[in-house]
């Protein structure tokens, strides 16, 4: 495979961010519903929200991962931040998910002052938690009947990073 070069999204990865969050093996594991329109996800690429950066990995100049990082604006948890990542089915297991974790981590860690990165992920998800553990994240709990996915109700995972001293 070639090299992951991770960028800030643009308005114009829609169409391939859409590709991705359309495929039910991204949605099932996230908590969006199936069938997005692709209205929305320009929209969220042409409005970031204040401390909000979007990350995406590409391969060959094809969008194929996708991160959102929002550092919290509260004032007693400014150094706080939580996040979500997909990657395209067709690249999965490919270091992707790594590589966009790995730019996270270091924005966090080197230049937004953030000391704990905070997330969900559903219980069940043994890929994406393996992956969240390598980089330092750790269950803090977790929220039984969390959401509904498929009809039935699953528990999900509070993780959580501390930078070190």
């Amino acid at each position: 495979m070639s090299e992951i070069v991770i960028r800030h999204a643009v308005v114009e990865d829609a169409a391939a961010l859409h590709r991705i969050v359309s495929q039910p093996e991204t949605y099932t594991d996230t908590l969006q519903l199936p069938h997005p329109s692709l209205q929305l996800v320009q929209e969220r690429l042409q409005k970031l929200q204040p401390g909000m950066q979007r990350l995406v990995a590409c391969v060959d100049e094809q969008v194929v991962g996708d991160l959102y990082l929002e550092v919290n604006g509260r004032a007693r948890r400014r150094h706080t931040a939580t996040f979500g990542l997909c990657v395209d089915y067709h690249y999965r297991g490919r270091g992707v998910a790594s590589a966009l974790m790995q730019e996270m981590v270091s924005l966090c860690d080197s230049w937004l002052s953030v000391e704990r990165i905070e997330l969900t992920v559903f219980a069940d998800n043994d890929t994406a938690v393996r992956l969240y553990q390598r980089f330092g994240f750790e269950t803090e709990g977790v929220a039984r009947r969390y959401a509904v996915r498929n009809g039935k109700q699953v528990d999900a995972l509070y993780m959580a990073r501390l930078r070190a001293a």
